[in-house]
């Protein structure tokens, strides 16, 4: 075999492993990747001013386009910029390779500028955590990161790559690549333990989690959700559409808070879980969201989430595509004429008040149109008026996004991305990755002005990249969020309507003038009528765009 360098071996084995886009932000130890890329004309390099935005990137295109994305960090002080937006993928079972740029190994002992332990500052937020010390050992660590980020659950995994591995030349095997089979089918026992518990039930409701939109089986959901004829919420975090938004057993996220969940739960006698969480929690309550002997069937990609906070009846192990048929198939089978009869009536009584919540919810929505500043809720269905069956919506609006999946076309795994860590800055970069992800089909994002500022570096990539999408900043100058939860203590924040820490007024953001300096086309909507019109706009526009919006800064959840 003939002598091969380590820069160009690396670029070699991404493209073994189906990479064709790189994002990162180069510095020193960066540079023999650079250079290797020079000479490479199959690989995209995408540039991101700062490390949390080109993490941001990676994990979006990582959801949207199901394969593993590759990002490089430089050193120490790029890993930890990242760190935020790698808990965010995280949580979020994105399969990223992350990489990052070391100094030579005869260096180090040193301790020299910008050198840390890489592989131990990462371990915490990643599957698979390791240095390549040797140039023969790449390929294998390649090989062996790309196929644990993409095995069930999915997650990010790094690699510390130093200099002299990069630089140095040797004879070397390449290998091939692995792939753990994902379609995993629950146990057979199991399934039949379940639905005989499901057939019994009187009134069953259904949690959905990304793992239904990770295997791509919303229309196996469907089916099982019309085959016990329940109700189906979002998990509270939810980072995909696990199931039809038009379909009227949907209802919507959970809201994160004890009494909501269990305010859900006393309605009904069974929780079957489809890979939702039980539960993430935003603030602790004196109650628990599960009610004591509850009935839980729940399935899972994940081992470690089933039976995690809660006793659950059966937990099941195993792939929603490969699963769910089963579990509808042993449902059907277990239950007498007469459970079959009352799942039938159940499942129409649940449709006609799935249809009649939207309804109320559109009419409430109408009759906030006329508001100055913009009612967040009408602003949400404006927004599902007017964009194409085929759109795509990133979403971080945080405190603003009442509504948003209801008033949605968002009926494919593909349609909606969100943030599921809760460190804010995901969805601008969020955003990029999707639309590299997804080249044909519209992007919208929808982001807080805070969130918007954690990561506004990446407007300069969405235009260097040409990308036709548009940002709408949902703008209340402040941390709106912040302040909900901060009524929730009761003290003396609201009492003196004083909140420390949490407008962003004084002075204002001009996010018009900033995106055109990022290169962006940019314009402020004041109504409903300007939202809709400039949003169509902006369609069809090439390259992208930013609307920012003003909303009510008193709103209130509806």
């Amino acid at each position: 075999m003939p002598m091969m360098p380590g820069k160009s071996a690396l670029l070699e084995l991404l493209k073994q492993e189906g990479v064709r886009v790189l994002f990162g932000n180069p510095g020193t130890t960066e540079l023999p990747l650079m250079d290797a890329l020079a000479a490479e004309p199959e690989l995209r390099y995408v540039l991101a001013l700062q490390e949390a935005p080109a993490m941001g990137m990676a994990d979006g295109y990582a959801q949207a386009s199901g394969q593993c994305a590759f990002v490089n960090l430089h050193a120490a002080p790029g890993l930890g910029n990242a760190m935020g937006m790698l808990y965010d993928a995280q949580k979020g079972n994105a399969p990223i390779l992350v990489t990052a740029g070391q100094h030579e190994q005869r260096f180090n002992f040193t301790e020299p500028l910008l050198w840390s332990d890489l592989p131990r500052i990462a371990r915490p937020f990643v599957k698979w955590s390791e240095e390549v010390r040797r140039l023969q050992d790449l390929p294998r660590a390649i090989h062996r990161a790309v196929k644990t980020a993409l095995a069930p659950p999915m997650g990010p995994v790094f690699l510390s790559l130093p200099g002299d591995i990069l630089t140095a030349s040797a004879d070397l095997d390449l290998g091939k690549p692995s792939r753990v089979g994902t379609r995993i089918r629950g146990d057979a026992s199991a399934i039949e333990t379940a639905a005989a518990i499901i057939a019994a039930a009187d009134s069953p409701v259904i949690f959905a989690g990304d793992c239904v939109a990770q295997s791509n089986a919303l229309s196996e959901f469907v089916e099982l959700a019309e085959a016990i004829g329940a109700p189906v919420y979002d998990e509270g975090m939810a980072t995909r559409a696990m199931f039809p938004s038009s379909h009227h057993l949907y209802r919507g996220a959970i809201v994160r808070l004890p009494a909501a969940i269990r305010g859900i739960l006393d309605q009904h006698d069974l929780l079957v879980s489809v890979g939702a969480d039980l539960f993430t929690l935003s603030l602790p309550a004196d109650i628990e969201s599960v009610p004591e002997n509850y009935n839980i069937v729940h399935l899972d990609t994940d081992a470690w989430e089933l039976g995690k906070n809660y006793p659950e009846n059966v937990s099941i192990l195993g792939d929603p595509k490969a699963t769910l048929p089963e579990l509808t198939r042993a449902i059907k089978a277990a239950r007498s004429a007469q459970q079959a009869a009352k799942a039938a009536k159940r499942l129409a009584h649940a449709m006609a008040e799935g249809e009649a919540s939207l309804q109320k919810l559109r009419a409430t929505a109408d009759a906030m149109s006329e508001r100055s500043p913009i009612h967040p809720l009408a602003l949400m269905a404006t927004i599902g008026r007017v964009l194409p069956d085929d759109a795509v919506v990133v979403d971080e609006t945080i405190s603003s996004g009442t509504g948003l999946r209801r008033f949605l076309k968002s009926d494919d795994a593909q349609s909606f991305f969100g943030g599921r860590g809760g460190g804010i800055g995901w969805g601008l970069p969020g955003a990029i990755g999707v639309k590299l992800a997804l080249p044909d089909r519209p992007v919208v994002a929808l982001i807080g002005d805070g969130s918007m500022m954690y990561t506004i570096q990446g407007l300069w990539t969405a235009a260097r990249e040409k990308l036709r999408m548009v940002f709408i900043v949902i703008n209340n100058y402040s941390y709106r969020i912040l302040k909900q939860r901060t009524n929730n203590m009761k003290g003396l924040a609201q009492q003196n309507d004083l909140y420390v820490g949490m407008d962003l007024d004084n002075p204002r953001v001009d996010f018009v003038s900033v995106a055109k300096g990022f290169g962006l086309q940019a314009h402020t909507a004041k109504t409903l009528s300007d939202v809709a019109e400039l949003l169509e706009q902006a369609l069809e526009t090439d390259g992208p765009t930013l609307i920012d919006v003003e909303v009510d800064r008193s709103w209130k959840p509806v």
